[in-house]
């Protein structure tokens, strides 16, 4: 279970001027960002403690890119994470482009690399000063998408299609199955208030790859920093087994790659 902090807990300042609204619901503090008639709630994650990983027998039956060995995080700082993956009509408004396949306003934007979601930063940022928007790290990420939670999915041990966006491998599932994107918030929010953690798209991340990052407890992590290493995706998508959607799943792609099931959301 993750543990919160006493100190630091609460954002310094709040709302901060890049706020075009705020309060606090049962999930905690929100505050959301316009550009162009577009709106982007993002939710207070605190500083806290978490295990990030899973024991071996969780993973059982998949082929894992690299090791998901469990080990204590502390997050020393808290940060904002937006509620949603970036959507089409948010990357139009900054990119004046959208490379997506599955076209939709509300849907999240993929076919995005990591190179191009660094452009999407720079420009977003420039167009509202002191935002400072970037990719979450890796165990941000993941502690966020936990919620509190301890098991394979923030749901519990087990997920169903009327909870995520997955490609299911039993019979009735199939018959579920969505085989593309469904548009942001269209699936039960985490006990946080963050939606689609679990599949739809993989989420890139800031950090480098590692292949294994240890059973000793870090603090603030941030992954290997070196350039054009392949970097880190989160949270598996509709084209992934339910093995692939779990909190603790990781990958990795060259920072050029963009495909379809490939997007970001922001963390500030």
């Amino acid at each position: 279970m993750t543990t919160m902090l006493r100190s630091a807990a609460s954002p310094a300042p709040f709302p901060p001027p890049w706020a075009s609204s705020w309060g606090e619901d049962a999930c905690g503090l929100w505050l959301t960002v316009s550009l162009r008639g577009i709106r982007q709630l993002f939710r207070w994650i605190k500083p806290g403690r978490f295990l990030m990983g899973a024991p071996e027998e969780e993973s059982e039956g998949y082929f894992l890119p690299g090791k998901e060995t469990r080990h204590e995080v502390r997050l020393s700082k808290g940060f904002w994470l937006a509620e949603t993956a970036v959507t089409q009509e948010l990357w139009q408004a900054v990119m004046q482009a959208n490379p997506s396949g599955f076209i939709g306003p509300q849907h999240p934007v993929e076919r995005v690399s990591w190179d191009m979601a660094q452009q999407f930063l720079w420009q977003l940022n420039a167009l509202i000063p002191g935002l400072n928007a970037r990719l979450p790290t890796e165990a941000e990420w993941e502690c966020a998408c936990r919620a509190g939670s301890s098991g394979p999915f923030s749901f519990g041990e087990e997920i169903t299609p009327e909870q995520v966006n997955y490609n299911p491998s039993d019979e009735i599932g199939e018959k579920l199955c969505r085989r593309r994107t469904v548009p942001v918030k269209s699936l039960p929010a985490n006990a946080w208030g963050l939606h689609e953690m679990h599949g739809n798209i993989w989420e890139w991340c800031q950090d480098g790859w590692q292949e294994d990052l240890g059973g000793e407890a870090v603090l603030d992590p941030q992954g290997a920093a070196t350039t054009g290493v392949l970097r880190v995706v989160k949270g598996g998508s509709w084209v992934c087994e339910a093995g692939y959607v779990r909190a603790a799943s990781r990958d990795r792609c060259c920072p050029d790659y963009s495909g379809g099931s490939i997007g970001l959301r922001l963390a500030v």
